[in-house]
């Protein structure tokens, strides 16, 4: 499984078409919310969206829980789970929907951390990245047991590979 995790476009059509024909092997195309487009607009075609803070389309949905090879995936922008102050709220929605990956956005940080078998990423920013960060954004691969997260600058070049083992 090959997923592409942007995040916090904010109205920038340009940079997901970019990154979406940058990565063109990838399984699924995630938005974690704040595009800042039309739910129907064509450079989000085919790709699992969900509702930020600054996206006014009401047909985003507010999360987007998916099966993927195996591994349920789920997606939220952040902020009404306070992610900016704390991700237990997110991880305790996690546990609930049972999710092997949790890909959220909001604080405009780049970060992804394992914790209690669950992957958590957030691909930081394409447009104002915070934290000292580069504009950036993530391709999240699972691969024998282990979830490879490797980070890109909004021009494609790489910042940084973590691997992390999932515990059976």
């Amino acid at each position: 499984m090959k997923l592409l995790v942007m995040s916090d476009t904010h109205g920038n059509a340009e940079v997901i078409k970019q990154v979406s024909e940058r990565h063109k092997d990838v399984d699924t195309v995630i938005h974690c919310g704040d595009s800042e487009l039309a739910f129907d607009h064509e450079y989000l075609e085919n790709t699992k969206r969900v509702r930020g803070n600054c996206d006014c389309d009401s047909r985003f949905p507010n999360e987007e829980l998916f099966s993927l090879s195996g591994k349920k995936i789920f997606v939220t922008h952040g902020h009404l789970f306070n992610v900016k102050s704390t991700t237990m709220n997110l991880f305790y929605r996690a546990k609930e929907v049972e999710a092997d990956a949790v890909f959220f956005g909001h604080s405009h940080v780049l970060g992804c951390e394992l914790l209690d078998n669950v992957l958590f990423v957030n691909p930081g920013s394409l447009l104002i990245p915070r934290g000292n960060n580069d504009k950036s954004y993530t391709i999240v691969e699972f691969v024998n047991d282990e979830w490879f997260v490797t980070a890109y600058t909004a021009e494609g070049n790489e910042i940084f590979t973590n691997c992390f083992q999932v515990i059976k």
